[in-house]
């Protein structure tokens, strides 16, 4: 059994109802409820909300909202980890378990159906936990300067003198879906586990969305992944 669980609280600061926020024609959170479901991967695809507009958006685009979310696990400080472990506790509670399951964001427009059957084809065909999309850092962060009063130093000063093609590269995080063994996310309450592997994917199809620059260039590359596909 497979579970997909798409993260969207009502809350949003930066980008006021940014999670059902009109993205390219649609809502953005359907992006990844399409994804989910194209892929023919899950058994449920439900979304963990708070918000009744946002369950109502998702249950319009076919995923399930069977609970809504805690008030818990809707604050500021909540956790990704925290509210995965509250879906996954309340599925045991109603006798269902899955033996993997993605979480995915709902302002991931760049997640497809290919991507999540090639993470699930590296969770069960290799000795791992999980899998992580990554993107390569575009510049190397060892070369990175700070501020230091009014002017700028090297935060790494030995590397001063390295060319950056010279430094190992260093990746993070795309912030679109990670992929489980249900059973050993629920050992360790983490997102990136034990045994990891790492999900590579090209920069022109990742972009982090915390304000409205973000998302004007969110967009533009998604069209251009569009395109790029259509050929």
């Amino acid at each position: 059994m497979k579970l997909a669980v798409i993260t969207a609280r009502g809350g949003s600061k930066r980008i006021p109802r940014k999670n059902i926020k009109n993205f390219c024609g649609e809502p953005i959170i359907s992006y990844s409820i399409k994804a989910a479901l194209e892929s023919g991967l899950f058994d449920e695809v439900m979304v963990s909300t708070d918000d009744e507009e946002i369950a109502e958006i998702a249950k319009r685009y076919g995923a399930s909202v069977p609970f809504m979310r805690s008030a818990e696990t809707s604050n500021d400080f909540a956790t990704t980890s925290d509210v995965l472990d509250e879906v996954i506790s309340e599925y045991k509670k109603r006798g269902k378990t899955f033996e993997y399951f993605a979480c995915i964001y709902p302002t991931a427009p760049f997640v497809t159906p290919e991507k999540l059957i090639r993470a699930y084809q590296m969770l069960t065909e290799n000795d791992t936990d999980s899998v992580l999309p990554v993107v390569q850092f575009s510049y190397p962060p060892q070369r990175a300067v700070i501020k230091n009063g009014d002017y700028v130093v090297f935060q790494y000063i030995e590397n001063r003198y390295t060319r950056s093609q010279d430094l190992d590269p260093i990746y993070h995080d795309c912030g679109q879906f990670y992929f489980f063994k249900t059973e050993k996310f629920v050992e360790q309450h983490d997102l990136v586990l034990t045994k990891t592997l790492p999900f590579y994917i090209n920069e022109l199809e990742v972009q982090d969305i915390d304000n409205i620059t973000d998302w004007e260039i969110a967009e533009l590359k998604y069209k251009l992944m569009v395109r790029k596909h259509d050929k």
